[in-house]
């Protein structure tokens, strides 16, 4: 589970973990927006990855006419993840908030645990935060027209995975099950949300390293 900062997300993680993993960014599954294959300046990001599109919510009603066909559409997405976790052994990547970062702060509801629990093989779940919003940052508004008008640069980046989130665990400590889920929706945003904070003082605080806290470690494996 992952915020989502542009297009150029599923590059940057292949590139931050090729020295150290690359089968890990060779096999990740993405669930990305239907214009990374329709954008022409979204496209080259994509190629070469492993993609599960669905029509993002921002953009369901924008053509009436094709509401009925895009809800089918993410059924079958749905359904096309949820195969992947019955074979066990897959990563995939979610952005729960169904949107890039921007510059106001939004969250997103956390849908996604119930895949993981009936998908037979043991699902496990992990908050990680990505900062590379400056590299390709999304325009202020969201525009219905394909072919946003972007402005890309040279910029550091970092990601950090958190260790795994237990529902289980969080349901035991609380009185009724809509209790349970609003604890691990928070608790998830919020792990993602430090994560953040330690990623910015990096990098636009310039502290390199030195950011790092006990819950979040810092490391630059390539030097």
């Amino acid at each position: 589970m992952s915020n989502h900062q542009s297009e150029a997300d599923p590059a940057i993680i292949a590139l931050l973990l090729e020295k150290t993993n690359p089968h890990i960014a060779e096999n990740l599954t993405y669930v990305a927006g239907d214009r990374v294959v329709t954008d022409p300046l979204c496209k080259p990001f994509s190629m070469g990855r492993n993609l599960i599109c669905v029509y993002s919510k921002n953009h369901m009603l924008d053509v009436p006419e094709l509401v009925e066909m895009k809800r089918k559409a993410n059924t079958r997405s749905l359904k096309e993840m949820a195969l992947l976790l019955r074979g066990g052994s897959r990563i995939v990547w979610i952005a729960p908030s169904g949107g890039r970062d921007r510059p106001e702060p939004h969250t997103g509801e956390c849908g996604q645990r119930r895949l993981a629990e009936h998908s037979g093989p043991p699902g496990h779940i992990y908050p990680m935060a990505i900062l590379c919003y400056d590299i390709m940052p999304p325009p202020a508004q969201v525009e219905k027209e394909i072919g946003e008008r972007r402005v890309i640069s040279f910029h550091g980046t970092g990601l950090s995975p958190a260790p795994e989130f237990s529902f289980s665990e969080i349901s035991a400590a609380c009185g009724s099950p809509e209790e349970a889920k609003e604890e691990y929706t928070g608790a998830l945003y919020n792990s993602v949300t430090e994560q953040y904070k330690v990623l910015k003082s990096t990098i636009h605080g310039k502290r390199g390293l030195e950011a790092s806290i006990p819950s979040v470690s810092l490391s630059q494996l390539w030097n």
